[in-house]
């Protein structure tokens, strides 16, 4: 037995009589969480670089997947191996140009735009072209999902001025809402916003959620350090006042 069936065989006595009692309690609806969390646990290891860690975080994804495959089986709606067959046929016929008779590779072919072209025909003509796209995903992520498939069928800007220009006008917009005080329209204008900005992103092309986590971790990164500079002086951050923060904030900045 290999170390995949290994596995298998130990979510399958973790769920049997006689496993674990929190194991046993879970369902589909109670792991939402734990399978976020595991999903960006991996996206830590490879923003970090770690190699070891993201093997380990692809095991505990792993874990998941499985700890759900034998839930569904418990109830008789499939089992792990539909699981593994299903996508299985998805990638042999998302990719004819590997696995089918296509003589040769066209670029044009084999990019995202084709990938939901054939998704599109699997559909066989029904819903949108904007389907597919979880709800549950970050909102910045599902913003540029969303836009992109948008434009995909045509419905985008034609180059990277005329969005900037988006953004330059959402952002009046949202000057005039600030300016009137009505709250519900200074939220729909700051939304407004946000999304051009996912829209310019794609055309840099940047995916908002990404430069967004690296610009968190930036600040996280010199605010800590800020704190620490304080703290070598045995003095505490909410002690120093505004103009001596700004002050070593920039100083960070400039690397000194």
């Amino acid at each position: 037995m290999n170390a995949f069936d290994q596995l298998v065989q130990i979510v399958a006595r973790l769920r049997g009589e006689g496993g674990c009692p929190w194991d046993r309690a879970q369902t589909p609806e109670s792991m939402r969480p734990y399978v976020l969390e595991e999903a960006y646990e991996v996206l830590e290891a490879i923003d970090r670089g770690d190699m070891p860690e993201l093997r380990e975080e692809l095991g505990d994804v792993l874990f998941q997947i499985l700890l759900l495959s034998r839930m569904a089986e418990e109830v008789g709606a499939f089992d792990l191996e539909q699981v593994v067959s299903g996508i299985r046929r998805k990638m042999i016929d998302r990719h004819p140009h590997v696995f089918g008779t296509e003589g040769g590779i066209d670029p044009e072919e084999v990019g995202i735009e084709a990938w939901e072209r054939r998704k599109a025909l699997e559909r066989g003509g029904r819903g949108s072209s904007l389907d597919g796209v979880p709800s549950a995903l970050p909102a910045l992520l599902r913003a540029h999902r969303i836009s992109e498939k948008a434009g995909m069928v045509g419905f985008d800007w034609p180059d990277l001025s005329s969005v900037r220009a988006k953004v330059a006008e959402e952002l009046d917009e949202l000057d005039e809402a600030l300016a009137s005080g009505d709250e519900a329209h200074v939220a729909e204008e700051f939304g407004d916003v946000l999304f051009s900005l996912v829209n310019l992103g794609r055309h840099l092309p940047v995916t908002a959620e990404d430069a967004l986590r690296r610009a968190t971790a930036k600040f996280e990164a010199r605010f800590r350090r800020l704190e620490a500079s304080l703290l070598e002086q045995g003095r505490s951050i909410h002690t120093a006042d505004a103009d001596e923060l700004e002050a070593r904030w920039q100083a960070l900045k400039e690397g000194r």
